[in-house]
């Protein structure tokens, strides 16, 4: 009855995913490499997991 009230897990790891790309971004053209290469195994992660909701 009150399904409608759920989160949606594959939009709300979309949003994560489009967020911590934004922000790989930034720390990209900031130069701080080790930080960046960390946020991207975080969206490898995010990314894995989108794919195993939406097989």
């Amino acid at each position: 009855m009150f399904g409608f009230f759920k989160k949606n897990p594959l939009k709300e790891l979309q949003r994560e995913y489009k967020q911590k790309s934004e922000q790989a971004m930034q720390i990209q053209r900031s130069g701080d490499l080790r930080l960046y290469a960390t946020v991207v195994e975080e969206l490898e992660a995010i990314e894995q997991k989108i794919s195993q909701l939406t097989a």
